[in-house]
């Protein structure tokens, strides 16, 4: 192999792979993009600059992005998982996912993890489009959801709960025809209740917005993320992920 540069590479890169029952961060972005005007939460608009030195920084420090299907297969002695691992994860399915996080994972051979929301964030307000899903899951992208339309899943009664964790699942499996095996709290918002649909589903986990480092030893339906805000830089980035590297478990709810 022969490197571009030291995180620039022409090709997917191989790495020395480990069965491995460690603890893994996951972080979590949201849009790609400077912040819009009146945008409600411009703290999750990271523009694409601040992405890619981001990425690099963390390939300079030895990390390789992976899937959770990946850390899984690994927890359970099925797989192997770099050196330092990391999951990207991108919530609710912006464009820019597509346009500006794509192409910087590419260029390092790395991979994302897709939580889409099916409802609610159409093209023409900056959503995916279902032929730039086919492309991120042609690109080694793992598709997961958070649910129909990102709803509030503990206020929730019974049959509307079922309706947003079961027909997600279904509609992504045969649309996309991939197994779409994690879920993703909308605004990291669980309880025991919401957390058993998820099970009953057939979904093996869950992500929070609880911070911390996802580990076999807890429970797969609460997996803290490292949220990612807009004016982090790679240095604060590498800090956050090891600062929290020994943070308590997620709750049994949140918000608790």
């Amino acid at each position: 192999m022969v490197a571009v540069s030291p995180v620039s590479r022409s090709r997917p890169h191989r790495v020395a792979l480990r069965r491995s029952t460690a603890a893994v961060p996951i972080l979590m972005y949201h849009v790609i993009a400077p912040p819009v005007a009146n945008a409600p939460f411009p703290g999750l608009y990271v523009d694409p600059g601040s992405f890619r030195a981001q990425m690099d920084a963390l390939a300079r420090a030895g990390y390789d992005a992976v899937t959770l299907d990946q850390v899984r297969r690994a927890w359970l002695g099925h797989g192997t998982l770099p050196r330092k691992p990391v999951v990207l994860s991108f919530d609710n399915g912006y464009r820019s996912q597509y346009t500006a996080a794509l192409p910087v994972l590419e260029r390092l051979g790395w991979v994302g993890v897709e939580n889409l929301q099916l409802t609610g964030l159409p093209p023409s307000q900056g959503g995916l489009a279902p032929w730039e899903v086919r492309r991120l899951v042609a690109s080694g992208w793992e598709l997961d959801t958070q649910g129909e339309s990102h709803a509030d899943l503990v206020a929730l009664d019974p049959a509307e709960l079922r309706f947003q964790v079961v027909d997600a699942r279904r509609t992504l499996r045969r649309e996309y025809h991939v197994p779409v095996n994690w879920f993703c709290y909308p605004s990291g918002y669980y309880d025991m209740a919401v957390a058993s649909e998820v099970a009953a589903a057939g979904f093996v986990g869950s992500t929070t917005v609880v911070p911390g480092w996802a580990s076999p030893d807890e429970s797969p339906f609460t997996l803290p993320r490292l949220r990612v805000l807009r004016g982090t830089t790679p240095d604060e980035l590498l800090q956050q992920i090891g600062g929290a590297r020994f943070a308590p478990p997620p709750p049994a709810s949140y918000p608790d």
